[in-house]
């Protein structure tokens, strides 16, 4: 005999289906040698403000290795997308910060999503995702309090 899942677990694997179709669709639009990762980076220091932040800030924010963020950062570098330089109050550490080419890749990539935004709108109203946003951000918060 099987239990049906509990309500928490269902909501989670809504969630984490939601964000895997939405990764997918997010992928096939993303600008010319922009990764995923990169637009996450991105989109991080953008969306919070973050005028220089270190590697470790961004990869802890992330949950991700330094590692893998510090190949992130260099490919975003390269591609003109953030600046990284020395830490004036620290010379072994370095600060990164967004470029303008860096916020316009950014711009282009949640524009690109604009397609994908109007068939959900077109199915769902705008007023029903506004009134989902309280709950998610704090479920987020709750997530995030509790990863440290």
């Amino acid at each position: 005999m099987s239990l049906a899942p509990p309500t928490v677990f269902v909501f989670f694997n809504e969630i984490a289906i939601i964000e895997h179709l939405s990764r997918t669709a997010f992928e096939r639009v993303l600008p010319r040698g922009l990764s995923l990762a990169g637009f996450t980076v991105l989109n991080h220091l953008i969306r919070l403000d973050h005028g220089r932040r270190a590697p470790a800030q961004i990869a802890s924010a992330l949950q991700v290795t330094r590692g893998a963020i510090t190949g992130t950062l260099k490919r975003l570098e390269s591609q003109g997308l953030v600046s990284i330089a020395p830490d004036p109050t620290d010379g072994r550490g370095k600060g990164v910060s967004v470029t303008a080419a860096g916020c316009a890749a950014r711009d282009a990539a949640i524009a690109a999503l604009d397609p994908v935004f109007a068939e959900l709108l077109g199915s769902i109203a705008e007023t029903d995702l506004q009134q989902l946003l309280p709950t998610l951000q704090r479920v987020r918060q709750i997530l995030d309090a509790a990863r440290d």
